[in-house]
């Protein structure tokens, strides 16, 4: 029997409500309709001639009407009636495509409403031919489940089976989806299993089986030791992939979810996902963001996934960078001020940077797990995503405070590196645009956002005061923008990306599928960083690189290796040069 959602028969609607606590429930189309409890908390009915574009709610004890929690469409926000929508209406055009192997990805990542100034998913099918000229191989959409308001980051999702209707209605999504298959994109979506938004959510009301006693930072954690909470989320996963064609998924801070049962649900859903990759023949691919760098969870080359996850977000990776290039020490970067380079190297050369040390900004506590053994493509390199850029007060971008000859460089290692590269939108061209924090709440709910993030940025409102945005005002969410005409201005740094990718692609990506880290790097006093990686056929890809200010002597050569970027290194490397071969 179907799990959560309206299923659509040939002679109407089959509604379902998980509601355990409730005593009644009833369904609201035209009047109140009584539905049928069973003892496992499911109401049921069946409604005759209820078709797609029906607009429905459930009252809860005849006092309080509420959404579908796995509402399809929510054309009145949050708080409206949900629409029921047939999913094998669209006639899809890309019908052949199954995929891209996980090594061919390089993901630019994207917010719908900021990407395009139409903020839609059909204004954004416009931008996709720039995105293949870039170089990329795949979107990545911050999560669209359907948040209050009109404009939002995407975590606050409350209806997460719902894309949100300030970018379009479900065939406008799909339509995205299939024009960029139609171009030989990977589409990949955020999504957030490990709370719910603070509007919209009336789970706690008659299912509060969902939620534990605790908290994460964002809201009541989940509970998935709950048979149907697990469900929910297992089902939500397949939702998108199946109905929408997504090539993959990435789940938001598992970190945060604090009760995964046994077996963890993080395991049930990718066994789940790879089911229907077997059954369909598609390659989908599920990656996560995890500050624990739990190692044992990644398996980049199970083909289908089989209870793991292709890679992680490296934040590691990207900290040890940032150290480097602006310079910044405070907060999580106290963990690589000391030796920036050789944490860097150490993400190179074998995964994570802390692999069961202890974290200064952790209190001494450890963190992470042994990784070398991994393969490279399980872990997903960035100088910047949405929140390394968005978390900061102003919300300004790396460009803006680092060198543009250590930027090129820092470029050059990312993109040529085994890791899968990711950026976000507008840094292919170097945009200055920020990209700050930002919803559309209002009351008691806005006040308390606001002083959570004067909390949290207490020095820098201390300091800044006044020019921090204020994330509630619509032209703090304008500003964040692309304005695309800037790329002219930035045709110098899109034609070195797409260099890179170029390369990438026609060099590196036939040797990544059995590639292995060789956990060996070395790091110089003057800056220098040497890497390499073991290829099938016993050579090796090497990275040579100063990563400083200053010109420094090249280390003594072992190999005559074939260069493939950078050229021939001299005896004395420029600053922030960066030389890549194979031999």
């Amino acid at each position: 029997m179907k799990g959560f959602g309206p299923g659509i028969t040939a002679s109407g609607t089959t509604f379902r409500l998980w509601a355990p606590a409730a005593k009644s429930v009833e369904l609201l189309i035209d009047g109140a309709l009584p539905m049928t409890a069973s003892p496992d908390g499911w109401h049921i009915l069946a409604a005759t001639g209820a078709r797609a574009g029906t607009r429905y709610k459930f009252r809860i004890d005849r006092a309080l009407d509420v959404p579908d929690p796995a509402s399809a469409f929510q054309p009145e926000d949050v708080n409206g009636p949900s629409e029921v929508i047939d999913h094998g209406a669209y006639s899809w055009r890309a019908q052949d495509w199954r995929g891209r192997p996980w090594e061919d990805t390089s993901i630019l990542e994207l917010h719908v409403g900021a990407f395009t100034p139409e903020g839609t998913f059909r204004a954004a099918i416009a931008k996709l031919d720039h995105v293949v000229e870039a170089g990329f191989t795949a979107i990545e959409l911050m999560p669209i489940a359907d948040f209050a308001g009109r404009r939002n980051w995407g975590y606050d999702g409350v209806l997460l089976y719902a894309p949100d209707s300030s970018y379009g209605r479900p065939d406008d999504l799909r339509a995205l989806v299939d024009a960029a298959h139609l171009r030989g994109l990977m589409v990949f979506l955020d999504v957030v299993y490990n709370h719910f938004g603070p509007e919209g959510n009336y789970l706690e009301r008659y299912a509060p089986q969902f939620f534990t006693s605790a908290s994460t930072p964002w809201g009541k954690a989940i509970d998935y030791r709950v048979p149907a909470v697990r469900a929910f989320a297992v089902e939500n996963a397949l939702h998108w992939l199946s109905h929408y064609r997504f090539d993959g998924l990435r789940l938001d801070a598992i970190h945060a979810i604090q009760e995964r049962g046994e077996p963890s649900v993080l395991e049930e859903l990718s066994r789940a996902v790879g089911a229907l990759a077997g059954a369909t023949g598609r390659s989908i691919h599920l990656m996560i963001e995890n500050d624990d760098n739990s190692a044992h969870l990644l398996d980049p080359r199970a083909d289908p996934p089989a209870g793991k996850y292709r890679a992680q977000w490296n934040d590691d990776y990207h900290h040890a960078f940032h150290v480097l290039l602006a310079g910044e020490t405070h907060g999580y970067y106290r963990d690589y001020v000391s030796v920036p380079r050789r944490h860097l190297a150490r993400a190179l050369s074998s995964g994570f940077a802390y692999q069961g040390e202890a974290s200064p900004h952790r209190q001494g506590n450890p963190r992470g797990e042994p990784s070398g053994k991994l393969p490279p493509t399980a872990f997903i390199n960035f100088l910047q995503n949405h929140d390394q850029i968005g978390n900061r007060p102003l919300g300004d971008r790396l460009v803006t405070m680092a060198d543009g000859r250590a930027m090129d460089a820092a470029l050059a290692v990312t993109l040529l590196a085994p890791m899968p590269p990711l950026m976000f939108m507008g840094d292919e061209w170097g945009c200055r645009r920020p990209f700050p924090f930002f919803c559309d709440f209002s009351g008691a709910l806005a006040d308390a956002v606001r002083k959570g993030r004067r909390n949290e940025f207490k020095a820098a409102y201390e300091r800044l005061g006044d020019r921090i945005p204020d994330p509630l005002d619509e032209q703090t969410f304008r500003s964040a923008v692309l304005d695309w005409d800037e790329r002219d201005a930035g045709r110098e740094r899109l034609t070195l990306v797409r260099e890179l990718l170029a390369l990438r692609r026609a060099k590196l990506v036939p040797l990544l599928r059995d590639i292995a880290f060789d956990e060996r790097s070395a790091v110089s006093d003057n800056g220098i960083v040497a890497v390499a990686w073991k290829l099938a056929d016993g050579r090796h890809l090497r990275l040579l690189a100063n990563l400083s200010n200053a010109a420094a002597t090249r280390p003594v050569q072992q190999s005559a290796d074939a260069p493939i970027w950078g050229g021939q290194p001299t005896n004395a490397l420029p600053p922030w040069s960066v030389f890549w071969s194979i031999g």
